[in-house]
């Protein structure tokens, strides 16, 4: 969802030149700025590393629920693929933005109860690790879907059927936690190109710099 409402504001800013998405399923659009590369393994990029040069910022937004996995289930889709793409890009493109989406409360101490907040914790430390130019976490809380975006995770779907009429109260009550598909897709392209002071962006931050 939030891949999504990141490529739909990268395709409408007239300083992006040209995008490249890497998934397993085609993302349903035609732009002439866009290429895809849709592939069943994430886990392997040496067969296409000459077509992954001279980009400018990677953002990172592959993720999945932790609903009805273990930690080891777990840790190999949200840390081991994640950091796979990442050693690739970080070769490639030394010069590279990466920005990779977490979300609110996760652990950087990698000790807390919460198996995916230490899973996500323990992906952030080691992707701030890499020699990037520059690399950022992004932290959001409540993503409200914009412009007809759709979540893939049948569980989101539900929830946001269910939180989306709700969501200008949540957005008054609790300014903090709430913030739309468009907000972290035009945040994502502010620290690209201009960057942050914190490599660790919460969810105010988020709101702020998608203003």
């Amino acid at each position: 969802m939030v891949g999504q409402g990141v490529l739909h504001e990268c395709l409408a800013d007239p300083e992006v030149q040209r995008v490249l998405t890497i998934g397993r399923n085609a993302c349903g659009v035609d732009d002439p700025k866009l290429r895809e590369i849709i592939r069943s393994d994430l886990f392997e990029y040496a067969d296409i590393e000459g077509e992954l040069s001279g980009y400018d910022a990677c953002f990172f937004c592959l993720g999945v629920s932790a609903a009805g996995m273990n930690e080891e289930q777990y840790t190999k889709i949200t840390h081991d693929l994640t950091l796979a793409a990442a050693h690739t890009l970080a070769k490639l493109n030394p010069k590279m933005t990466f920005i990779y989406v977490s979300g609110a409360g996760t652990d950087s101490t990698e000790k807390g109860r919460s198996m995916w907040a230490r899973v996500k914790g323990r992906t952030e430390n080691e992707l701030l690790t890499l020699p990037f130019a520059s690399a950022y976490m992004f932290r959001p809380a409540f993503i409200q879907p914009m412009h007809g975006i759709k979540s893939r995770t049948a569980l989101y779907r539900a929830l946001y059927a269910i939180a989306g009429p709700l969501f200008p109260m949540l957005n008054a009550l609790f300014p903090k936690y709430v913030t739309t598909t468009e907000q972290v897709g035009l945040a994502m392209l502010a620290v690209a190109k201009r960057g942050h002071p914190n490599p660790v962006v919460e969810n105010e931050a988020i709101r702020t710099l998608g203003r």
